[in-house]
């Protein structure tokens, strides 16, 4: 395990160099191995954390450089003090110009009314399409929304939500 790789694998998950290496040295210097192993336990995190109250957080708008369109969304985390990190900040954000870049209906796939999907020919892609935690990020296409969630809850240690979001675009309403 070397020191290059250490800082690969921070610089890919953001974590700590401690959980770093660690990671590196459970899984004997694979890199992938390490990269999945933290990955799992990403999601264990955020799993344990989904029950907590998140009623701090952030309200964020963006506009998109045309002027032409725009998204306000809130997302929620369990104290002040996370949602004044960097991390989280450049989260909200990131939810934010993917609202206005892939211009979600629904937050997750239970939000959708069942009648809307009784008439659909293939629910999976409408599925992928509508909902904001099954897109694919736009400043990463190897993850989805819900994946970045996850990554992000275990980066800051505190139950994320994102709560809500609307969609602007000029000549609507």
């Amino acid at each position: 395990m070397s020191l290059m790789e250490v800082k690969r694998l921070r610089e890919t998950t953001s974590l700590g160099i401690n959980d770093c290496k660690k990671a590196l040295e459970e899984a004997e210097g694979d890199f992938d191995k390490a990269l999945q192993s933290l990955k799992k336990k990403g999601i264990q995190v955020a799993k344990k954390k989904g029950g907590r109250v998140a009623s701090q957080g952030l309200i964020e708008a963006y506009v998109h450089f045309a002027g032409n369109l725009g998204a306000i969304v809130e997302v929620n985390c369990e104290t002040d003090f996370v949602a004044r990190t960097d991390i989280f900040k450049k989260f909200v954000k990131d939810i934010a110009m993917q609202v206005v870049a892939a211009n979600p209906k629904y937050i997750k796939k239970q939000d959708i009314p069942q009648g809307e999907l009784a008439n659909l020919e293939n629910v999976d892609v409408f599925v992928k399409e509508s909902c904001l935690l099954e897109q694919t990020f736009i400043k990463n296409s190897s993850i989805t929304i819900e994946e970045y969630l996850q990554d992000v809850i275990a980066q800051c240690g505190e139950n994320i939500l994102i709560k809500r979001f609307t969609h602007f675009s000029l000549g609507e309403g």
